[in-house]
């Protein structure tokens, strides 16, 4: 049965020890097991883990965000760039072949050319997660079908579609069909 987990987490480079991102006093970061909608590798150990366990979980880039790989730094001519303020490190956003969002990053550029990378920004890091699992249920059939924490009502912004708040039971599900 798939679950609905909600953690907390502080991410570092395990390497140098710099510190990517956290949740820590924000909103947990509540994902559906099963539907890879976290790094596997991360998955892979939260999913063992009880609610309130606290846990440091070390991911290797193949279970994480791959490898690096020197082939996706492309040069590409700056008039493609017209009207973009460039800095480097900055992401860019643009359509990959099959109509779906890439982020790439500029990591230099001349009067002539820019070098894009489209590696994942933690590609090839080894990367270490304090996790700690506030929350832990079953998904609901919904949830299972649809992917979304909370169902497509959820997305909505209210109960069956957009209905008032008032309709919306303390549990937090609709109870529609």
């Amino acid at each position: 049965m798939s679950k609905v987990i909600g953690i907390e987490y502080t991410l570092k480079d395990a390497n140098s020890g710099e510190q990517l991102d956290t949740n820590v006093g924000q909103a947990p970061l509540e994902f559906i097991s099963g539907k890879g909608q976290i790094i596997p590798g991360l998955e892979s150990k939260v999913v063992e883990m009880a609610a309130n366990e606290e846990a440091d979980v070390l991911v290797e880039p193949k279970d994480g965000y791959g490898e690096y790989n020197e082939e996706a730094v492309q040069n590409l001519p700056k008039e493609q760039f017209a009207g973009i303020e460039l800095t480097e490190g900055m992401s860019l956003y643009g359509t990959g072949e099959n109509g779906e969002t890439v982020q790439v990053v500029v990591k230099s550029f001349t009067d002539e050319e820019v070098t894009i990378d489209y590696n994942h920004p933690m590609a090839g890091r080894t990367l270490m997660f304090s996790v700690s699992v506030l929350s832990l249920r079953d998904a609901s059939e919904e949830e299972i079908q649809t992917g979304v924490v909370g169902g497509m009502a959820a997305m909505s912004g209210g109960c069956c579609g957009g209905g008032s708040s008032e309709s919306k039971p303390a549990t937090g599900g609709c109870g529609c069909n």
